[in-house]
C-alpha cells in the first residue's frame, strides 16, 4: 500500500502517542478510590476505563503498524 511519507509519519506518531498516554492514564485510574469497592472488588468505573484503554492500545498498535508498513 502507498501513503505519502506525511501520513505515514503521523499514523506512526499517533501509534506512539496512544501506547505512551494510556498506561500512564491507567495508572491513575488504578490510583482512584472509585475503582475499587468497599471489599476491595473492581468496580464498574475500573473495567469501563480497562476495556475503553485496552481498545486504545490495540486501535495504537494497529494504527502504528500501519503507519511502519506504509512507509516501507
Amino acid at each position: 500500500m502507498e501513503l505519502p511519507v506525511a501520513w505515514s509519519v503521523v499514523l506512526v506518531l499517533t501509534g506512539a502517542w496512544n501506547l505512551l498516554i494510556w498506561p500512564r492514564f491507567w495508572q491513575r485510574i488504578a490510583a482512584d478510590p472509585r475503582s475499587r469497592d468497599a471489599d476491595g472488588r473492581a468496580t464498574r468505573f475500573r473495567t469501563v476505563h480497562a476495556v475503553l484503554i485496552a481498545v486504545s492500545l490495540v486501535l495504537g498498535v494497529a494504527v502504528g503498524a500501519l503507519g511502519v508498513l506504509t512507509l516501507l
